[in-house]
C-alpha cells in the first residue's frame, strides 16, 4: 500500500479546521495516541514496537482485533503542526515493518 503524506497532513489539519469550527475547547498539551493497522499476518510486530520505543512512544497490542498497534506518546502541544509532526515519524516507522496509519485522538488524562 502506497502512503499518500501529503493527504494524510491535510486530514491532520482539516480535523483541527472542523474542531475549531465547532468551537471545542481543546487542551494546550495532551496524551495523544496514534493507531497502526497490520497490513498481513507478517507485520513485525515486536520491530515496530521496539522502533517506536526508541523514539519515546509506549505501544499496546489491541486484544480484540489483533490488527492494531496503539503507540502513545506523553504530553504534546495540541496544534495541527505539533501532532503532523509525530504522526509522520510514527507513520515512517510503521512502514517499514509492513503497518500503515489507521488515525490518532488525543489520550486526555
Amino acid at each position: 500500500m502506497s502512503q499518500n503524506f501529503d493527504a494524510q497532513r491535510r486530514e491532520t489539519f482539516e480535523t483541527f479546521a472542523e474542531l475549531k469550527k465547532r468551537g471545542t475547547a481543546l487542551p494546550r498539551t495532551s496524551v495523544v495516541e496514534f493507531y497502526l493497522l497490520a497490513e498481513d499476518e507478517d507485520a513485525r510486530w515486536g520491530a515496530c514496537e521496539k522502533a517506536l520505543a526508541a523514539l519515546g512512544y509506549r505501544t499496546e497490542r489491541d486484544e480484540e482485533s489483533h490488527t492494531l498497534i496503539v503507540a502513545t506518546r506523553g504530553e504534546l502541544l495540541i496544534t495541527p503542526e505539533s501532532i503532523w509532526a509525530a504522526e509522520k515519524k510514527v507513520i515512517e516507522i510503521a512502514l517499514k515493518f509492513d503497518f500503515h496509519p489507521d488515525g490518532w485522538e488525543f489520550g486526555f488524562d
